[in-house]
């Protein structure tokens, strides 16, 4: 049975994940216009018409752009859980009330053969939370918009066959960068976003003997860059004794380019 993923967008502008099974189509968050959601989806050929349902992390714009216009045009569930609804309901618009539904945190809700797990994260938002995904023994995860990674977020992610994981910035980058000081002690703290290296200490903790493929997600664009984010969570990874291009391959995610569609 097939259980399949595209990263059509991640980073500060916009993010969405697109995961489908034999039965069902699910999008995870909708940071971009509706326009630009459609266009992804023509680039990885799929139709948003047939996804089964758009799965809500949390209200930051970058995360839920698209998600009033494409649930009105396409008629489309939505789940969230009730903090983010009352906290985005003013960004999306009017939903209709019939695709409107809650789903807690800490939370399983299963569609045909996949169990969808939501989890709690630590950032500035109203109740964020992100998801795992279950199929016939396999397991993806997916985890930005942390300010670090808490053992009960280990926990639930541990031993995933493929991780979407957040490395936002490089610390020295964003410490010397542009942004003012209130800015970036928001990134910096517990709340905030999670960098490279930390990133890649929490990863060296949760891969498991199953775990393939990493994905490093959210990249900030003005405090990190693609080959550093790599050559950092490589390099901490190596030093914890995770073998990059033997036990794991680690991959790259882009704001405007998704990924392949791929075979978890």
């Amino acid at each position: 049975m097939s259980f399949s993923y595209s990263i059509l967008a991640s980073g500060s502008t916009g993010n969405a994940l697109y995961v489908e099974s034999d039965e069902h189509s699910f999008l995870v968050d909708a940071g971009l216009s509706g326009k630009q959601m459609e266009g992804l989806f023509q680039q990885i050929d799929r139709e948003l018409s047939k996804l089964s349902a758009i799965f809500v992390t949390h209200e930051h714009i970058d995360h839920i752009k698209g998600i009033g216009v494409l649930a009105r045009k396409y008629k489309l569930p939505v789940y969230a859980n009730e903090k983010t609804w009352k906290a985005m309901e003013n960004s999306v618009g009017a939903i209709p009330t019939g695709q409107k539904f809650v789903f807690n945190m800490e939370s399983v809700k299963s569609f045909g053969s996949i169990d969808i797990e939501s989890f709690g994260v630590s950032h500035d938002a109203a109740q964020p939370m992100f998801y795992t995904f279950h199929h016939s023994g396999k397991k993806l995860v997916l985890i930005t918009d942390t300010g670090y990674v808490s053992d009960r977020m280990k926990g639930t992610i541990s031993n995933a066959d493929v991780y979407i994981f957040e490395s936002n910035h490089d610390v020295q980058m964003l410490r010397m960068g542009r942004y003012p000081w209130n800015i970036k002690r928001r990134i910096l703290s517990d709340v905030g976003h999670v960098s490279n290296e930390d990133a890649a200490i929490a990863m060296s903790e949760v891969i498991g003997d199953r775990t393939k493929r990493v994905y490093l997600a959210h990249l900030s664009q003005d405090n990190n860059m693609k080959d550093l984010a790599r050559m950092s969570v490589a390099q901490t990874l190596e030093s914890r004794g995770i073998m990059v291009g033997e036990q794991i391959e680690l991959y790259d995610t882009d704001p405007k380019t998704p990924t392949i569609l791929t075979a978890v």
